[in-house]
Protein backbone atom coordinates (compact mmCIF):
# COMPACT_ATOMS: atom_id res chain seq x y z
CA UNK A 1 0.00 0.00 0.00
CA UNK A 2 1.37 3.76 -0.86
CA UNK A 3 2.09 6.12 1.64
CA UNK A 4 0.87 9.57 0.40
CA UNK A 5 3.52 12.72 1.22
CA UNK A 6 0.79 13.66 3.83
CA UNK A 7 1.03 14.71 7.61
CA UNK A 8 0.06 16.46 10.62
CA UNK A 9 0.79 16.72 13.98
CA UNK A 10 -1.96 17.11 17.18
CA UNK A 11 -1.04 17.51 20.65
CA UNK A 12 -2.41 17.48 24.04
CA UNK A 13 -1.77 21.44 24.72
CA UNK A 14 -4.42 23.52 23.33
CA UNK A 15 -4.07 26.71 20.95
CA UNK A 16 -3.55 29.67 23.27
CA UNK A 17 -6.79 31.04 22.15
CA UNK A 18 -6.14 34.89 23.43
CA UNK A 19 -4.81 37.94 22.13
CA UNK A 20 -1.46 39.34 21.66
CA UNK A 21 -2.32 42.15 24.40
CA UNK A 22 -4.29 39.96 27.06
CA UNK A 23 -1.04 37.24 26.62
CA UNK A 24 1.65 39.88 27.32
CA UNK A 25 -0.90 41.27 30.57
CA UNK A 26 -1.06 37.60 32.00
CA UNK A 27 2.74 37.14 31.38
CA UNK A 28 3.94 40.01 32.57
CA UNK A 29 1.57 39.38 35.89
CA UNK A 30 3.29 36.13 36.10
CA UNK A 31 7.01 36.68 36.12
CA UNK A 32 7.23 40.76 36.77
CA UNK A 33 10.68 41.22 37.44
CA UNK A 34 12.24 38.98 35.02
CA UNK A 35 14.14 40.59 32.36
CA UNK A 36 11.99 41.08 29.06
CA UNK A 37 14.10 43.69 26.82
CA UNK A 38 17.50 44.41 27.00
CA UNK A 39 18.58 46.83 23.85
CA UNK A 40 22.35 46.20 23.88
CA UNK A 41 22.76 49.12 21.59
CA UNK A 42 21.13 51.47 23.31
CA UNK A 43 22.23 50.46 27.11
CA UNK A 44 18.13 50.30 27.87
CA UNK A 45 16.86 47.58 30.25
CA UNK A 46 13.24 46.41 30.66
CA UNK A 47 11.59 44.06 33.32
CA UNK A 48 8.26 42.60 31.96
CA UNK A 49 6.31 44.59 35.03
CA UNK A 50 8.02 47.93 33.70
CA UNK A 51 7.61 46.53 29.51
CA UNK A 52 4.15 45.88 29.89
CA UNK A 53 3.65 49.51 31.88
CA UNK A 54 5.33 51.37 28.68
CA UNK A 55 3.25 49.12 26.00
CA UNK A 56 0.11 50.49 28.10
CA UNK A 57 1.30 54.45 27.74
CA UNK A 58 1.71 53.87 23.96
CA UNK A 59 -1.40 52.42 23.31
CA UNK A 60 -3.53 54.44 25.32
CA UNK A 61 -1.43 57.67 22.96
CA UNK A 62 -2.70 55.96 19.93
CA UNK A 63 -5.72 55.79 21.02
CA UNK A 64 -5.96 59.60 21.77
CA UNK A 65 -4.38 60.09 18.35
CA UNK A 66 -7.94 58.89 17.13
CA UNK A 67 -6.24 55.12 15.98
CA UNK A 68 -9.13 52.79 15.94
CA UNK A 69 -9.98 49.08 15.72
CA UNK A 70 -8.41 48.26 12.41
CA UNK A 71 -6.50 51.27 11.77
CA UNK A 72 -3.59 50.82 9.97
CA UNK A 73 -0.03 52.32 11.85
CA UNK A 74 3.17 51.49 9.73
CA UNK A 75 6.94 51.37 11.31
CA UNK A 76 9.95 52.23 9.14
CA UNK A 77 12.97 51.76 11.59
CA UNK A 78 16.13 49.04 11.98
CA UNK A 79 15.75 46.98 15.21
CA UNK A 80 15.47 48.92 18.84
CA UNK A 81 13.32 48.80 22.34
CA UNK A 82 10.70 51.42 20.46
CA UNK A 83 10.13 48.80 17.61
CA UNK A 84 9.04 45.92 20.05
CA UNK A 85 6.77 48.44 22.09
CA UNK A 86 5.33 49.57 18.70
CA UNK A 87 4.16 45.91 17.93
CA UNK A 88 2.19 45.35 21.21
CA UNK A 89 1.29 48.92 21.92
CA UNK A 90 -1.11 48.42 18.02
CA UNK A 91 -1.73 44.98 19.01
CA UNK A 92 -3.65 46.06 22.61
CA UNK A 93 -5.70 48.30 20.82
CA UNK A 94 -6.60 46.14 17.27
CA UNK A 95 -4.71 48.35 15.53
CA UNK A 96 -3.08 46.99 12.48
CA UNK A 97 1.29 47.35 12.30
CA UNK A 98 2.54 48.02 8.76
CA UNK A 99 6.25 46.56 8.57
CA UNK A 100 8.38 48.65 6.47
CA UNK A 101 11.44 47.27 5.03
CA UNK A 102 14.39 49.63 6.76
CA UNK A 103 16.42 48.90 3.31
CA UNK A 104 13.24 50.54 1.48
CA UNK A 105 14.15 53.64 -1.10
CA UNK A 106 12.03 56.42 -1.87
CA UNK A 107 9.89 54.31 -4.89
CA UNK A 108 9.44 51.67 -2.63
CA UNK A 109 8.48 53.34 0.82
CA UNK A 110 6.16 55.55 -1.21
CA UNK A 111 4.36 52.47 -2.60
CA UNK A 112 3.79 50.35 0.83
CA UNK A 113 2.93 53.70 2.45
CA UNK A 114 0.17 53.92 -0.05
CA UNK A 115 -0.87 50.61 -0.42
CA UNK A 116 -1.20 50.48 2.99
CA UNK A 117 -3.68 53.03 3.63
CA UNK A 118 -1.12 53.57 6.72
CA UNK A 119 -3.03 56.14 9.24
CA UNK A 120 0.08 56.77 11.53
CA UNK A 121 3.82 56.07 10.93
CA UNK A 122 6.69 55.76 13.33
CA UNK A 123 10.31 56.46 11.80
CA UNK A 124 13.93 57.40 13.06
CA UNK A 125 15.93 60.35 11.19
CA UNK A 126 18.48 58.01 9.82
CA UNK A 127 20.74 54.76 9.27
CA UNK A 128 23.59 54.06 7.79
CA UNK A 129 22.93 55.12 4.30
CA UNK A 130 18.97 55.53 4.71
CA UNK A 131 17.71 58.90 5.74
CA UNK A 132 14.21 58.19 6.28
CA UNK A 133 13.10 62.19 7.03
CA UNK A 134 14.67 62.83 3.78
CA UNK A 135 12.92 60.29 2.15
CA UNK A 136 9.58 61.17 3.88
CA UNK A 137 9.62 64.58 2.64
CA UNK A 138 10.52 63.67 -0.62
CA UNK A 139 7.46 61.73 -1.07
CA UNK A 140 5.38 63.59 0.97
CA UNK A 141 6.29 67.36 0.94
CA UNK A 142 2.80 68.52 2.67
CA UNK A 143 4.92 67.25 6.45
CA UNK A 144 7.18 70.07 6.27
CA UNK A 145 4.08 72.48 6.61
CA UNK A 146 1.52 70.49 8.85
CA UNK A 147 0.88 70.88 12.52
CA UNK A 148 1.62 67.43 14.02
CA UNK A 149 -1.72 65.16 13.40
CA UNK A 150 -2.96 67.05 10.92
CA UNK A 151 -1.40 65.68 7.72
CA UNK A 152 -3.43 66.68 4.77
CA UNK A 153 -1.47 64.72 1.71
CA UNK A 154 -3.41 63.92 -1.62
CA UNK A 155 -0.32 61.21 -2.21
CA UNK A 156 -1.36 59.62 0.93
CA UNK A 157 -4.47 60.29 1.69
CA UNK A 158 -5.15 58.49 5.15
CA UNK A 159 -2.09 59.47 6.91
CA UNK A 160 -2.80 61.64 9.93
CA UNK A 161 0.00 60.82 12.38
CA UNK A 162 3.84 61.39 11.90
CA UNK A 163 5.69 60.13 14.92
CA UNK A 164 9.58 60.40 15.14
CA UNK A 165 11.32 58.05 17.22
CA UNK A 166 13.48 60.44 19.01
CA UNK A 167 13.57 63.68 21.09
CA UNK A 168 14.39 65.88 17.88
CA UNK A 169 11.51 68.36 16.78
CA UNK A 170 11.15 68.01 13.28
CA UNK A 171 8.41 69.54 11.01
CA UNK A 172 4.95 67.51 11.44
CA UNK A 173 6.06 65.30 13.89
CA UNK A 174 5.36 64.62 17.31
CA UNK A 175 8.84 63.45 19.22
CA UNK A 176 8.70 60.48 20.92
CA UNK A 177 8.08 62.03 24.85
CA UNK A 178 5.41 64.31 23.32
CA UNK A 179 3.88 61.16 21.60
CA UNK A 180 3.98 59.23 24.87
CA UNK A 181 2.47 61.79 27.32
CA UNK A 182 -0.71 61.72 25.08
CA UNK A 183 -1.04 58.66 26.54
CA UNK A 184 -1.17 59.86 29.91
CA UNK A 185 -4.29 61.85 29.43
CA UNK A 186 -6.47 59.04 28.78
CA UNK A 187 -7.71 56.80 31.70
CA UNK A 188 -7.12 52.98 31.96
CA UNK A 189 -10.84 51.78 31.49
CA UNK A 190 -10.88 53.37 27.75
CA UNK A 191 -8.09 51.21 26.95
CA UNK A 192 -9.42 48.36 28.81
CA UNK A 193 -12.90 48.67 26.97
CA UNK A 194 -11.21 48.36 23.62
CA UNK A 195 -8.90 45.14 24.16
CA UNK A 196 -12.68 43.77 25.49
CA UNK A 197 -13.45 44.79 21.45
CA UNK A 198 -10.91 42.23 20.12
CA UNK A 199 -11.17 39.12 18.58
CA UNK A 200 -8.22 36.51 17.82
CA UNK A 201 -8.72 36.47 14.53
CA UNK A 202 -8.58 40.40 14.13
CA UNK A 203 -6.13 41.14 11.24
CA UNK A 204 -2.98 42.65 13.76
CA UNK A 205 0.03 42.63 10.94
CA UNK A 206 0.61 43.53 7.40
CA UNK A 207 4.36 42.32 6.35
CA UNK A 208 5.19 42.86 2.89
CA UNK A 209 7.01 40.05 0.72
CA UNK A 210 8.91 40.83 -2.09
CA UNK A 211 12.67 40.00 -0.84
CA UNK A 212 13.85 37.40 -3.59
CA UNK A 213 11.11 37.56 -6.30
CA UNK A 214 9.06 40.55 -7.40
CA UNK A 215 6.68 43.38 -6.41
CA UNK A 216 5.78 43.18 -3.01
CA UNK A 217 2.00 41.61 -1.28
CA UNK A 218 0.81 43.00 1.98
CA UNK A 219 0.33 39.32 3.79
CA UNK A 220 -2.41 39.85 6.34
CA UNK A 221 -1.46 38.15 9.99
CA UNK A 222 -4.33 37.26 13.20
CA UNK A 223 -3.35 37.15 16.75
CA UNK A 224 -3.89 33.53 16.37
CA UNK A 225 -1.40 33.56 13.24
CA UNK A 226 1.43 35.12 14.58
CA UNK A 227 0.43 34.31 18.75
CA UNK A 228 -0.10 30.63 18.36
CA UNK A 229 2.87 29.95 16.11
CA UNK A 230 5.78 31.80 18.26
CA UNK A 231 4.47 30.49 20.84
CA UNK A 232 4.91 26.60 19.15
CA UNK A 233 8.11 27.76 18.23
CA UNK A 234 9.12 28.51 22.35
CA UNK A 235 7.73 25.10 23.34
CA UNK A 236 10.12 23.25 20.74
CA UNK A 237 13.13 25.38 21.67
CA UNK A 238 12.09 24.52 24.96
CA UNK A 239 12.19 28.02 26.45
CA UNK A 240 11.87 29.21 30.23
CA UNK A 241 11.70 32.24 31.61
CA UNK A 242 15.57 31.70 31.88
CA UNK A 243 16.13 31.73 28.29
CA UNK A 244 18.17 34.79 26.69
CA UNK A 245 17.24 34.82 23.35
CA UNK A 246 19.95 36.96 21.09
CA UNK A 247 17.89 38.55 18.13
CA UNK A 248 20.17 39.48 15.15
CA UNK A 249 17.41 39.38 13.07
CA UNK A 250 15.11 42.04 11.68
CA UNK A 251 11.93 42.89 13.81
CA UNK A 252 10.17 43.82 10.36
CA UNK A 253 10.25 40.28 9.27
CA UNK A 254 8.56 37.57 10.63
CA UNK A 255 11.64 35.84 11.86
CA UNK A 256 12.33 38.87 14.19
CA UNK A 257 8.52 39.73 14.99
CA UNK A 258 6.84 36.21 15.59
CA UNK A 259 9.61 33.64 15.65
CA UNK A 260 12.02 35.73 17.73
CA UNK A 261 9.60 38.57 20.09
CA UNK A 262 6.57 36.58 20.27
CA UNK A 263 8.43 32.84 20.99
CA UNK A 264 10.17 34.86 24.13
CA UNK A 265 7.22 36.87 25.60
CA UNK A 266 4.41 33.70 25.55
CA UNK A 267 7.02 31.88 27.68
CA UNK A 268 8.68 34.76 30.04
CA UNK A 269 12.36 35.04 28.26
CA UNK A 270 13.78 38.03 27.74
CA UNK A 271 15.14 39.34 24.31
CA UNK A 272 18.75 40.78 23.26
CA UNK A 273 18.90 43.58 21.19
CA UNK A 274 22.15 43.43 19.60
CA UNK A 275 22.14 46.11 17.16
CA UNK A 276 20.37 48.14 14.86
CA UNK A 277 21.02 45.41 11.94
CA UNK A 278 23.22 42.69 11.70
CA UNK A 279 26.45 42.91 12.76
CA UNK A 280 28.72 39.62 13.69
CA UNK A 281 30.84 41.22 16.17
CA UNK A 282 28.18 42.90 18.17
CA UNK A 283 26.16 39.59 17.72
CA UNK A 284 29.03 37.46 19.19
CA UNK A 285 29.83 40.01 22.25
CA UNK A 286 25.97 40.47 23.30
CA UNK A 287 25.92 36.45 23.30
CA UNK A 288 28.78 36.84 25.87
CA UNK A 289 28.71 39.33 28.20
CA UNK A 290 24.43 38.91 28.15
CA UNK A 291 25.00 35.61 28.79
CA UNK A 292 22.40 34.37 25.46
CA UNK A 293 21.03 30.90 26.04
CA UNK A 294 19.13 31.05 22.37
CA UNK A 295 20.76 32.63 19.39
CA UNK A 296 18.36 33.07 15.88
CA UNK A 297 19.64 34.03 12.57
CA UNK A 298 19.27 33.27 8.49
CA UNK A 299 22.56 30.63 7.37
CA UNK A 300 24.47 34.04 6.12
CA UNK A 301 24.50 35.55 9.46
CA UNK A 302 25.87 32.54 10.92
CA UNK A 303 28.32 31.94 7.97
CA UNK A 304 29.68 35.60 8.71
CA UNK A 305 29.85 34.97 12.79
CA UNK A 306 32.05 32.38 11.94
CA UNK A 307 33.94 33.59 9.63
CA UNK A 308 34.66 36.41 11.84
CA UNK A 309 38.42 36.62 12.66
CA UNK A 310 38.09 37.56 16.28
CA UNK A 311 35.21 34.46 16.51
CA UNK A 312 37.43 32.00 18.32
CA UNK A 313 38.34 34.62 21.59
CA UNK A 314 34.55 34.93 22.21
CA UNK A 315 32.85 33.22 24.97
CA UNK A 316 29.37 31.05 23.33
CA UNK A 317 29.18 28.51 26.08
CA UNK A 318 26.09 29.95 27.56
CA UNK A 319 24.46 28.98 23.98
CA UNK A 320 22.22 25.45 24.04
CA UNK A 321 19.97 26.51 20.97
CA UNK A 322 18.11 28.64 18.33
CA UNK A 323 17.05 28.55 15.38
CA UNK A 324 18.22 28.66 11.70
CA UNK A 325 15.71 30.00 8.95
CA UNK A 326 15.27 31.51 6.58
CA UNK A 327 16.91 30.32 3.76
CA UNK A 328 17.95 26.25 3.28
CA UNK A 329 20.93 25.51 5.51
CA UNK A 330 24.31 24.48 3.88
CA UNK A 331 24.66 20.95 5.79
CA UNK A 332 28.36 21.83 6.81
CA UNK A 333 27.37 25.06 8.32
CA UNK A 334 25.13 23.27 10.41
CA UNK A 335 27.64 20.90 11.75
CA UNK A 336 29.77 23.92 12.71
CA UNK A 337 27.34 25.98 14.20
CA UNK A 338 26.33 22.78 16.14
CA UNK A 339 30.10 22.40 17.31
CA UNK A 340 32.24 25.39 17.13
CA UNK A 341 29.24 27.51 18.75
CA UNK A 342 28.40 25.49 21.42
CA UNK A 343 24.54 25.14 20.19
CA UNK A 344 23.92 21.41 20.68
CA UNK A 345 19.97 21.62 20.62
CA UNK A 346 20.26 24.47 17.54
CA UNK A 347 16.69 23.73 15.27
CA UNK A 348 16.63 24.03 11.80
CA UNK A 349 13.10 26.17 10.55
CA UNK A 350 11.49 26.24 7.40
CA UNK A 351 8.35 28.15 6.33
CA UNK A 352 6.68 31.54 4.43
CA UNK A 353 5.51 34.51 5.85
CA UNK A 354 2.33 33.45 4.88
CA UNK A 355 2.46 30.34 7.24
CA UNK A 356 3.65 33.26 10.14
CA UNK A 357 5.67 31.94 9.42
CA UNK A 358 7.21 28.33 10.85
CA UNK A 359 5.54 25.13 9.16
CA UNK A 360 8.19 22.40 10.10
CA UNK A 361 10.55 22.11 12.79
CA UNK A 362 13.74 19.60 13.69
CA UNK A 363 13.70 18.58 17.62
CA UNK A 364 16.11 18.89 20.05
CA UNK A 365 16.29 14.99 20.36
CA UNK A 366 16.21 14.83 16.35
CA UNK A 367 18.71 12.45 15.36
CA UNK A 368 21.99 14.12 14.02
CA UNK A 369 21.66 12.97 10.54
CA UNK A 370 18.27 14.45 10.23
CA UNK A 371 19.08 17.86 11.86
CA UNK A 372 21.49 18.74 9.16
CA UNK A 373 19.73 17.44 5.95
CA UNK A 374 16.52 17.69 6.58
CA UNK A 375 14.06 20.72 8.19
CA UNK A 376 12.43 18.51 10.75
CA UNK A 377 8.20 17.67 11.00
CA UNK A 378 5.45 19.55 10.90
CA UNK A 379 4.55 21.83 14.01
CA UNK A 380 1.63 20.73 16.05
CA UNK A 381 -1.73 22.17 14.82
CA UNK A 382 -0.66 22.51 11.50
CA UNK A 383 -1.32 19.76 8.44
CA UNK A 384 1.49 19.83 5.55
CA UNK A 385 1.30 17.64 1.98
CA UNK A 386 3.55 17.39 -0.80
CA UNK A 387 1.83 17.55 -4.05
CA UNK A 388 2.34 17.53 -8.14
CA UNK A 389 2.94 20.98 -9.32
CA UNK A 390 0.58 20.05 -12.17
CA UNK A 391 -1.95 18.03 -11.11
CA UNK A 392 -2.28 18.71 -7.44
CA UNK A 393 -2.24 15.18 -6.68
CA UNK A 394 -0.56 14.31 -3.73
CA UNK A 395 2.37 12.39 -4.40
CA UNK A 396 4.32 9.12 -2.52
CA UNK A 397 6.49 9.63 0.09
CA UNK A 398 9.67 10.04 -1.16
CA UNK A 399 8.68 11.87 -4.46
CA UNK A 400 9.48 15.65 -5.24
CA UNK A 401 6.52 17.74 -5.91
CA UNK A 402 5.28 21.67 -4.22
CA UNK A 403 4.70 21.92 -0.63
CA UNK A 404 1.53 23.18 1.00
CA UNK A 405 0.32 23.76 4.45
CA UNK A 406 -3.35 24.08 5.97
CA UNK A 407 -4.08 25.35 9.62
CA UNK A 408 -4.38 28.03 11.78
CA UNK A 409 -0.96 29.97 11.24
CA UNK A 410 -2.09 30.30 7.08
CA UNK A 411 -2.44 33.96 6.44
CA UNK A 412 -6.12 35.59 5.89
CA UNK A 413 -5.06 36.31 2.38
CA UNK A 414 -2.88 39.10 0.82
CA UNK A 415 -4.09 43.03 1.63
CA UNK A 416 -6.49 43.80 -1.35
CA UNK A 417 -5.72 41.04 -3.81
CA UNK A 418 -7.89 38.70 -3.91
CA UNK A 419 -6.58 37.41 -7.22
CA UNK A 420 -3.23 36.92 -5.41
CA UNK A 421 -4.97 35.27 -2.72
CA UNK A 422 -7.07 32.68 -4.89
CA UNK A 423 -3.34 31.89 -6.40
CA UNK A 424 -2.14 30.67 -2.89
CA UNK A 425 -4.47 29.55 -1.29
CA UNK A 426 -6.66 27.01 -2.84
CA UNK A 427 -10.66 25.64 -2.74
CA UNK A 428 -9.53 23.83 0.67
CA UNK A 429 -7.74 26.20 2.25
CA UNK A 430 -3.73 24.80 0.94
CA UNK A 431 -1.88 27.45 1.02
CA UNK A 432 0.84 26.72 -2.13
CA UNK A 433 4.48 27.50 -1.29
CA UNK A 434 6.07 27.64 -4.67
CA UNK A 435 9.05 25.13 -3.17
CA UNK A 436 10.05 21.66 -3.70
CA UNK A 437 10.58 19.21 -1.89
CA UNK A 438 10.54 15.15 -0.67
CA UNK A 439 8.52 14.01 2.62
CA UNK A 440 10.29 10.25 4.00
CA UNK A 441 8.16 7.55 5.76
CA UNK A 442 9.29 9.75 9.46
CA UNK A 443 7.52 12.87 7.77
CA UNK A 444 10.71 14.65 7.61
CA UNK A 445 10.78 16.74 5.05
CA UNK A 446 13.62 18.17 2.79
CA UNK A 447 14.02 21.52 0.58
CA UNK A 448 14.93 20.61 -2.96
CA UNK A 449 14.47 23.93 -4.21
CA UNK A 450 12.18 26.19 -5.68
CA UNK A 451 9.89 26.41 -8.57
CA UNK A 452 10.50 29.30 -10.10
CA UNK A 453 15.05 28.78 -9.21
CA UNK A 454 14.62 25.40 -10.76
CA UNK A 455 17.16 25.56 -13.72
CA UNK A 456 16.14 23.69 -16.98
CA UNK A 457 19.25 23.36 -19.04
CA UNK A 458 18.71 21.30 -22.11
CA UNK A 459 15.57 19.31 -20.90
CA UNK A 460 17.18 18.68 -18.01
CA UNK A 461 15.73 19.71 -14.72
CA UNK A 462 18.31 21.05 -12.12
CA UNK A 463 18.41 22.19 -8.71
CA UNK A 464 20.50 24.42 -7.27
CA UNK A 465 20.12 23.65 -3.93
CA UNK A 466 21.69 20.29 -4.95
CA UNK A 467 24.39 21.54 -6.16
CA UNK A 468 25.26 24.58 -3.39
CA UNK A 469 25.23 21.36 -0.82
CA UNK A 470 28.11 20.08 -2.83
CA UNK A 471 29.82 23.21 -3.32
CA UNK A 472 29.85 23.70 0.17
CA UNK A 473 32.31 20.76 0.80
CA UNK A 474 35.04 22.68 -0.79
CA UNK A 475 37.78 23.88 1.06
CA UNK A 476 38.03 27.01 -1.16
CA UNK A 477 34.28 28.16 -1.08
CA UNK A 478 32.90 29.89 2.43
CA UNK A 479 29.44 29.84 0.33
CA UNK A 480 27.79 29.71 -2.75
CA UNK A 481 24.70 30.27 -4.68
CA UNK A 482 23.24 28.86 -7.80
CA UNK A 483 21.77 29.80 -10.28
CA UNK A 484 20.40 29.86 -14.32
CA UNK A 485 21.58 32.14 -16.90
CA UNK A 486 20.17 32.62 -20.38
CA UNK A 487 21.89 30.26 -23.30
CA UNK A 488 21.62 30.11 -26.83
CA UNK A 489 21.85 26.50 -27.12
CA UNK A 490 20.59 25.46 -23.92
CA UNK A 491 18.00 27.50 -23.06
CA UNK A 492 19.82 27.80 -19.53
CA UNK A 493 23.19 27.41 -18.17
CA UNK A 494 24.31 27.00 -14.28
CA UNK A 495 26.35 29.79 -12.95
CA UNK A 496 28.09 29.38 -9.53
CA UNK A 497 28.50 32.93 -7.86
CA UNK A 498 30.63 32.17 -4.86
CA UNK A 499 32.19 33.59 -2.00
CA UNK A 500 35.77 32.47 -0.96
CA UNK A 501 37.96 31.39 1.94
CA UNK A 502 40.88 33.70 3.43
CA UNK A 503 44.12 31.91 2.64
CA UNK A 504 45.51 30.34 5.88
CA UNK A 505 48.15 33.06 6.19
CA UNK A 506 44.93 35.32 6.24
CA UNK A 507 45.54 36.99 2.75
CA UNK A 508 42.71 37.64 0.50
CA UNK A 509 41.57 33.90 -1.63
CA UNK A 510 43.16 33.87 -5.36
CA UNK A 511 40.38 33.43 -7.58
CA UNK A 512 40.81 30.10 -9.66
CA UNK A 513 39.63 30.14 -13.60
CA UNK A 514 36.42 29.05 -14.62
CA UNK A 515 38.66 25.58 -15.55
CA UNK A 516 40.34 25.09 -12.28
CA UNK A 517 36.99 25.85 -10.50
CA UNK A 518 35.20 22.90 -12.64
CA UNK A 519 38.44 20.55 -11.62
CA UNK A 520 37.63 21.49 -8.45
CA UNK A 521 34.09 19.13 -9.40
CA UNK A 522 35.91 16.75 -12.02
CA UNK A 523 34.56 13.04 -10.73
CA UNK A 524 32.67 14.19 -7.55
CA UNK A 525 29.25 15.55 -8.85
CA UNK A 526 28.10 15.01 -12.52
CA UNK A 527 29.60 17.00 -15.32
CA UNK A 528 26.21 18.25 -16.60
CA UNK A 529 25.80 19.87 -12.81
CA UNK A 530 29.40 21.44 -12.92
CA UNK A 531 28.43 24.84 -13.70
CA UNK A 532 29.61 26.47 -16.72
CA UNK A 533 30.17 29.67 -15.14
CA UNK A 534 31.69 30.97 -12.17
CA UNK A 535 32.05 34.14 -10.42
CA UNK A 536 33.37 34.91 -7.48
CA UNK A 537 32.24 38.18 -5.22
CA UNK A 538 33.13 39.53 -1.72
CA UNK A 539 29.47 40.08 -0.76
CA UNK A 540 25.91 38.64 -1.96
CA UNK A 541 23.06 40.45 -2.81
CA UNK A 542 20.86 40.31 0.10
CA UNK A 543 17.67 41.11 1.36
CA UNK A 544 17.79 43.19 4.97
CA UNK A 545 16.45 39.80 6.30
CA UNK A 546 19.89 38.31 5.24
CA UNK A 547 17.82 36.17 2.03
CA UNK A 548 20.48 36.31 -0.80
CA UNK A 549 18.45 37.47 -3.81
CA UNK A 550 18.93 35.28 -6.43
CA UNK A 551 17.84 37.33 -9.30
CA UNK A 552 19.72 40.10 -8.63
CA UNK A 553 22.63 37.44 -8.67
CA UNK A 554 21.35 36.38 -12.23
CA UNK A 555 20.56 40.19 -13.23
CA UNK A 556 24.78 40.80 -12.32
CA UNK A 557 25.65 37.50 -14.15
CA UNK A 558 24.41 38.57 -17.47
CA UNK A 559 25.41 41.84 -17.68
CA UNK A 560 29.57 41.01 -16.56
CA UNK A 561 28.74 37.85 -18.74
CA UNK A 562 27.57 39.79 -21.65
CA UNK A 563 24.44 37.13 -22.10
CA UNK A 564 21.40 38.26 -24.11
CA UNK A 565 18.72 39.44 -21.02
CA UNK A 566 16.12 36.94 -22.96
CA UNK A 567 13.18 35.30 -20.87
CA UNK A 568 13.98 32.15 -20.46
CA UNK A 569 11.34 29.72 -21.05
CA UNK A 570 8.74 28.79 -18.78
CA UNK A 571 9.65 26.10 -16.41
CA UNK A 572 7.86 23.09 -16.43
CA UNK A 573 7.68 21.72 -12.58
CA UNK A 574 8.44 18.28 -12.32
CA UNK A 575 5.88 15.19 -12.51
Amino acid sequence: MRRLSYDHCGSEVRLLGETIGECLDRVAAQFPLSDALVSVHQARRFKYAEFNQIVTRAAKAFMQLGIAHGDRVAIWSPNNYEWVVAQYATARIGAILVNVNPAYRTHEFEYVLRESHAKALLLVESYKSSNYLEMLYEVCPEIRTSEPGHIDSWRFPDLRDVIFIGSKHHPGMFTRREFAELGDELPDAALAERQRELDIDDIINIQYTSGTTGFPKGVLLTHNNILNNGYWVGEMLRLTPKDRLCIPVPFYHCFGMVVSNLAAMTHGACILVPSPTFDPQATLKTIQDERATVLHGVPTMFIAQLAHPEFASFDLSSLRTGIMGGAPCPVEVMRKVLTKMHMPEVLIAYGMTEASPVTTLTRADTPADLRVSTVGRIVPHQEIKVVDPLSGATVPRGVQGEICFRGYHVMAGYDHNPQATREAIDEHGWLHSGDLGTMDAEGYLRITGRIKDMVIRGGENLYPREIEEFLHTLPIIEDAQVVGVPDEKYGEELLACVKLRKQPDGRPPRAPTDEEFRALCDGKIAKFKVPRYWMPVDEFPLTVSGKVQKFKIRELAIRKLGLTDASVSAHKAPG
